[in-house]
């Protein structure tokens, strides 16, 4: 009988993933993961982990599988919260919930489960896996769940052969209100439970608050540039090669304040993302005010009216070579050699039609269409088909 652990988060998803290995002749555990400890940053009198913890004991108990709780804010802390804020200094954006992932499911906590004799690690993801035979050789594959609306892989789009070897992903094959039906069917006390929001880790906690309390306010200028400026109508120079072009096309027109006009102040460039509309209190303008540029040497901010304001969109992006990952090692790509993919650069963004670009010094990802709030910082994944293959963080 192969034994999993699962990570029971107190949630809806993780409760019903327990009762299908359970029903599919798994013997279970399950465990809870406290990754934070500071109390001054959740928002009033809510303890979520507390409750969440309470949550996953009762579904344990339902279900009857043993239930432990291991504590990883250590870990969590170290590789997470730090990796944060100095991602932030450096005005770029990360995503903790695919770090989250890599660094503490299927790491950390993956490796206590097997020093509990696991053979597996289950999760609540909405993703499936997959295997092919090439060579001889099995080779797992990360598959897109098949609830569209609720797809995750994305989430996991930094796994390795050797963590996916091992992960189950029980809801995969599964919408969300079938999850919600079974778990009300189980009577278990997280089948009304509304989806947790916010950060992996920390709860109900909101970011810049949290960020305002570890990075210091400094206060700056915002300024807002015209769509009609020279930088957007540059003519397209003649480029010697490819290379030459796609780093043209990634790169970052350099604002300087000269560009726009100040129109507000903030308290530091570093809490501010690129693609963001609230929380910038400047009223008066026509439409609504998006950052298209964020400096944390000179702390300025630099803004541009609607949507559509050509300061927002780029052809392409670029990933350092040392942070190209693939899922998929046996596709990876040579210097000088392309694929044709689809991508995505954030969460819930439907898929674009893209070439991979590999050169020595890292790869370029071009767009069929030009694409909005490139962000630094955040991770591009790519996919053929519903098979997730790699994936990079945006340089």
């Amino acid at each position: 009988m192969k034994r999993v652990v699962v990570g029971l988060s107190g949630g809806v998803d993780s409760s019903v993933a327990a009762y299908l290995l359970q029903e599919q002749g798994y013997e279970v555990i399950g465990l809870f993961m406290k990754n934070w400890h500071d109390d001054s940053v959740t928002i009033a009198n809510e303890c979520p982990w507390l409750e969440d913890s309470n949550d996953a004991l009762l579904v344990a108990e339902k279900l009857g599988i043993p239930f432990q709780t291991v504590d990883l804010s250590e870990q969590y802390k170290e590789r997470i919260v730090d990796y944060m804020f100095n991602e932030y200094e450096k005005g770029r954006t990360p995503n903790p919930d695919v770090l989250c992932n890599r660094e503490i499911k299927f790491d950390v906590f993956m490796k206590i489960a097997l020093s509990l004799g696991a053979d597996y690690v289950a999760t609540g993801h909405y993703c499936r896996k997959g295997t092919v035979e090439k060579n001889g050789k099995e080779l797992y594959q990360l598959l897109s769940g098949v609830d569209g609306n609720k797809d995750q892989s994305y989430f996991l789009c930094q796994l390795s052969q050797e963590q996916l070897s091992k992960a189950l992903f029980p809801i995969g094959e599964l919408t969300k209100p079938q999850v919600r039906e079974m778990a009300a069917k189980m009577d278990l006390v997280t089948a009304e439970k509304k989806d947790s929001q916010g950060l992996c880790f920390i709860g109900k906690v909101r970011l810049p608050e949290f960020l305002q309390q570890q990075l210091q306010p400094k206060e700056g200028l915002i300024y807002e540039v015209n769509a009609d400026i020279d930088a957007y109508r540059a003519q397209y120079p003649q480029f010697a090669s490819v290379k030459e072009q796609l780093a043209y096309e990634a790169k970052n027109i350099d604002y300087k304040p000269e560009m726009g006009k100040m129109v507000g102040r903030h308290q530091g460039a570093h809490y501010y993302t690129i693609g963001q509309r609230k929380g910038l209190n400047v009223g008066g303008t026509k439409e609504a005010l998006f950052i298209i540029a964020t400096d944390v040497a000179t702390n300025a901010i630099y803004t541009g009216q609607g949507h559509n304001h050509p300061g927002l969109f780029r052809r392409a992006l670029f990933i350092q070579e040392n942070e190209v990952h693939w899922v998929r090692e046996d596709l990876q790509l040579k210097d000088g050699e392309t694929m044709e993919v689809m991508v995505r650069i954030r969460y819930r963004q439907p898929l674009q039609k893209a070439t991979l670009h590999q050169f020595d010094n890292g790869m370029y990802i071009s767009f069929e269409q030009p694409q909005s709030a490139i962000t630094e910082g955040q991770f591009a994944a790519w996919y053929m088909g519903e098979e997730l293959v790699g994936s990079g963080v945006i340089s």
